[in-house]
């Protein structure tokens, strides 16, 4: 697996934009991990929206990283939004149940399933 191309964020009317490129594996999470919260502590946004659209390999350490910046969200009273994933991980993300806790939008919404 290789390591996370990059991570791009941005903030605009109290909404902190993440954009996450590559794979997010054990390699990669920990790094991810310290600029999202670091982001998230400093500006400490109404909504966090986690951009995966471009991930197309994650692992367990992906699940953690995104339940964790989840608990960091609401530990600021933040709302979190996942988006776009791609059907491989939106197909993980669903297997551990992660809509059932916080919020997924894509392209796909209105699909049955």
């Amino acid at each position: 697996m290789t390591e996370c191309e990059s991570i791009e964020m941005v903030y605009e009317k109290h909404v902190l934009k993440i954009k996450i490129r590559g794979d997010i594996d054990h390699h990669s999470a920990k790094g991810i991990r310290e600029k999202i919260d670091s982001n998230i502590f400093s500006k400490r946004p109404a909504m966090v929206v986690l951009d995966l659209s471009v991930v197309e390999f994650m692992d367990s350490s992906g699940l953690g990283l995104i339940m964790g910046r989840y608990a960091t969200s609401k530990e600021i009273g933040a709302n979190f939004l996942i988006y776009k994933p791609c059907k491989r991980v939106k197909k993980i993300l669903e297997l551990a149940g992660v809509e059932r806790i916080m919020e997924i939008k894509g392209d796909d919404d209105n699909e049955e399933k």
